[in-house]
């Protein structure tokens, strides 16, 4: 993040750098030529070095931005998990830990029911590509680790404490949901919205 000098009648923080908006406006236009490439011909089909002819960036300048072929489709993810730990730690206090946790995945629905086409072309390549699921995976499995202390704190438990399972669990059912969610809006192709879905996978495990 980038930071800035303040004089005493500074409020509030500042927006983001101008070179930081930029390198934000550059990946988010990549992305798309990408999964225009991997929707028309497979991500497997797709080769990084198409990818950074068609976006105008050589081989060497689309890795400083992206680890990976799949970080191209799934680099947002990363900014994801400091939100859902930013909007869960804003929950009441008080809220049990369950609740808490649905309404901080409103973070991601807001932003897939925008987006719902651009968003079920993801879950397609998901689904159909082993690499994009175990990149994911990974992703989610840092969510996790953002999300467990506050999800401990609220039951009273030291999170630091391995024989103490509670809050890893709640926090694994809770993705568990939110990926059960997702693949039923992708079954029913958009028909049903997924926060509605979500409300149902979350209910269940409730109950």
């Amino acid at each position: 993040m980038a930071t800035s000098l303040r004089t005493s009648g500074d409020a509030g923080p500042r927006p983001p750098a101008l070179r930081d908006r930029m390198r934000q406006a550059m990946r988010a236009e990549v992305a798309e030529v990408a999964i225009r490439l991997f929707a028309e011909q497979g991500f497997d089909g797709t080769t990084v070095d198409r990818i950074a002819a068609e976006a105008g960036l050589s081989r060497a300048s689309l890795f400083r931005h992206f680890g990976t072929k799949e970080d191209i489709v799934l680099g947002h993810l990363e900014g994801y998990g400091h939100a859902l730990a930013e909007a869960l730690a804003a929950r009441p206090e008080g809220e049990p830990p369950w609740k808490a946790l649905r309404r901080a995945f409103d973070v991601i629905i807001r932003d897939e029911e925008e987006s719902p086409e651009r968003t079920l072309k993801l879950l397609r390549m998901l689904c159909e590509t082993p690499s994009l699921r175990a990149r994911h995976w990974e992703k989610q499995l840092h969510w996790q680790t953002l999300l467990v202390p506050e999800v401990s704190r609220r039951l009273g438990v030291d999170p630091a404490d391995a024989q103490d399972p509670r809050a890893h669990a709640l926090v694994g059912a809770a993705l568990a949901c939110l990926d059960a969610a997702g693949a039923a809006w992708l079954a029913c192709d958009g028909a049903t919205p997924v926060s509605v879905l979500l409300d149902r996978a979350m209910e269940t495990l409730a109950a």
